[in-house]
């Protein structure tokens, strides 16, 4: 079977996309974006052609060998904006969508120009996922999923963010799904609370961890009242015993939560509908630590002071004894006020610590999840309110072996980036349809 090949980075120049376009030829243009060589199994580009043309696929993937091991991906949706969602090496173009696409490509993108070219293609005709192994390659990416965790926030990469989300932006304006800066006032005097703020800590079997984190949170100076909520979902690792050794605080509050299924959402949950927790409900991971002892005072002024209804501080990278690590300070500084809420739906998180509006979040509620949780409300937030930043650090974020998402295999990787991409989709969808877009 005649199909021309052409490669193209990733991240590539505008200019090339508009080449390889004019080039193009026949039915179907496959591109490949591997610096690695390309083999198929038998009759494997055979079928990914034949499915391609049966689905009517604007463009078509499929699932791989990474070498010798296999290498799913997911599939994709509406809501799958994520400048570095992973299709493998190839991607396999009706010729037509690819001319028409880049025909309308407008920008001179030095990184993002296949990037564009495939939200524009997803808005002539559908990228279908064949869920068959049907090629082999090699991934030269060999870093665990924690290590690659924060790659689209790393300062290194800015020059390339800005363009992902320029491009992102646009795409967003021509389907319906952009947002304008205009946002829902909030009543922070709302509600009657006995507590000003409440630092909110889950948890299940973090005894190595548990004590420095609650420790931390009752270090801290206010000029007002606050506590420290900590949920336990049934631990059975000694975790238990290490909260109860700080019962001598009246501040602490400690939940242990009954044997049905909570997750992260489910005790967020149950600590923001405590009769106690506090107008303002600030996170604190029970891996980490605050920065200093002041972070819950700036939370509650940063609430005041923007008038918003969610913050959103600024996190370093350490190791467990808090050494820095690359990237080292994560400020999510592509947040701006007049575009955040749009690129938050291209982006993987909003950023950590996060403070809530107690009020709003309990009409809200977390989704009874174990991941993505904090990112499903930040959008939903985000729809219709303000989110405000700090841009100081706040917090240290550290990595070590005990870490959820330290060493996730391929299969945990994928389930996640498919959450968040469905995240993403409903999402996507509520703010066409507010837009009184179909």
């Amino acid at each position: 079977m005649e199909i021309k090949r052409i490669d193209l980075p990733l991240r590539c120049p505008s200019a090339s996309v508009r080449e390889a376009a004019l080039a193009a030829e026949g039915e179907f243009t496959l591109i490949y974006t591997r610096p690695t060589q390309l083999s198929w199994v038998q009759f494997g580009l055979e079928r990914l052609v034949q499915v391609a043309r049966d689905s009517g696929a604007a463009m078509a993937y499929a699932d791989h060998f990474d070498g010798d091991a296999p290498a799913p991906v997911i599939d994709y949706q509406p809501g799958s904006l994520r400048d570095e969602f992973d299709f493998g090496g190839v991607q396999l173009y009706r010729t037509s969508a690819l001319k028409e696409a880049a025909a309308a490509m407008t920008s001179s993108y030095e990184y993002a120009g296949l990037y564009e070219l495939r939200l524009r293609v997803s808005e002539i005709g559908p990228l279908v996922h064949v869920p068959e192994f049907l090629y082999y390659e090699i991934d030269t990416d060999r870093r665990d999923s924690g290590e690659k965790l924060f790659d689209y926030v790393d300062p290194r990469n800015r020059a390339v963010q800005i363009e992902m989300e320029q491009a992102c932006t646009e795409h967003l304006k021509r389907i319906g799904g952009w947002l304008p800066p205009v946002f829902k006032d909030v009543d922070l005097e709302a509600g009657e609370f006995e507590f000003e703020a409440s630092v909110v800590i889950p948890c299940r079997n973090r005894a190595a961890t548990i004590g420095d984190a609650i420790r931390s949170a009752l270090n801290q100076k206010t000029s007002f009242r606050y506590n420290v909520i900590v949920v336990d979902d049934n631990s059975d690792d000694g975790t238990v015993d290490v909260i109860k050794s700080f019962a001598g605080d009246p501040r602490l509050i400690y939940i242990a939560q009954d044997r049905t299924y909570h997750a992260i959402g489910g005790n967020w949950n149950a600590a923001v509908h405590h009769p106690s927790c506090g107008r303002f409900a600030l996170q604190l991971d029970s891996d980490d630590v605050y920065s200093d002892d002041g972070v819950v005072q700036r939370f509650v002024e940063a609430f005041r002071e923007q008038q918003c209804a969610m913050v959103v501080g600024t996190y370093r990278i350490t190791d467990f004894d808090l050494n820095e690590l690359p990237p080292g300070k994560i400020d999510h500084r592509e947040w701006t006020l007049e575009n955040g809420r749009n690129n938050a739906l291209r982006i993987n998180g909003l950023g950590a610590p996060r403070g809530f509006w107690t009020p709003l979040l309990r009409q809200i509620n977390f989704p009874t999840t174990k991941y993505g949780e904090d990112y499903a409300v930040g959008l939903r937030i985000s729809r219709e309110y303000r989110i405000g930043r700090i841009w100081d650090v706040m917090y240290n974020c550290r990595r070590w072996g005990g870490n959820s998402d330290s060493r996730l295999d391929i299969e945990a990787v994928n389930r996640n980036n498919l959450y968040k991409d469905r995240l993403r989709t409903w999402e996507l969808q509520a703010r066409i349809a507010g837009n009184g877009r179909n």
